[in-house]
């Protein structure tokens, strides 16, 4: 797992919990079409048996008398429609916004009391998140998101630029980061 991947998973934005903030959905089995189970016809009058004469004329519902070709079709299909499952209500099919995650108020609660500022120091950042922040880690992350060899040359460039893309990134990914930490 890559260390970015860690910092997202350590504000819950990570990739599990962000498929189901995307869609907004739980998952609903619907039974199968292709079911051979059913459940008995619940009607007073059931659908005669092929082969299986029942010594009464075929009725509707209502036991209205009615001719049998068309009256076996319709009971059919009338207990067809009742032993149907029940139609599954549909939810969202296209993607709803992300759910944005309050970093700001994940990151103040873990801060308080310990003096670290997050908001300007990486190291103090990785270091309320329980992940790795020594020099050679901040540089494996600064190479994962792809700093500039420039930035990489200067320690405290780097920081610096790996602070401001680290917050950019978790914005990016459905965290609220106020934007003057952006800046």
């Amino acid at each position: 797992m890559s260390i970015f991947s860690t910092i997202l998973d350590k504000l819950g934005l990570g990739k599990n919990k962000d498929q189901h903030a995307v869609t907004g959905t739980t998952e609903v089995r619907s039974p199968d079409p292709t079911s051979t189970t059913s459940k008995p016809a619940s009607n007073a009058n059931p659908a005669p048996t092929a082969g299986k004469p029942t010594g009464a004329a075929p009725t509707s519902e209502k036991g209205v008398g009615t001719t049998a070709g068309a009256a076996d079709r319709r009971q059919r299909d009338d207990v067809a429609v009742k032993d149907a499952p029940a139609p599954v209500p549909a939810t969202s099919t296209a993607p709803k916004a992300m759910s944005q995650v309050d970093v700001t108020k994940i990151l103040e609660q873990k801060a308080k009391g310990t003096g670290l500022n997050w908001k300007q120091s990486i190291s103090d950042l990785l270091f309320l998140l329980g992940i790795d922040n020594s020099r050679e880690a901040r540089t494996e992350l600064a190479k994962e998101l792809g700093a500039p060899a420039d930035v990489m040359s200067d320690s405290a460039r780097m920081n610096t630029w790996l602070h401001k893309t680290v917050l950019r990134k978790i914005a990016e990914n459905g965290g609220n980061i106020p934007p003057e930490l952006l800046d």
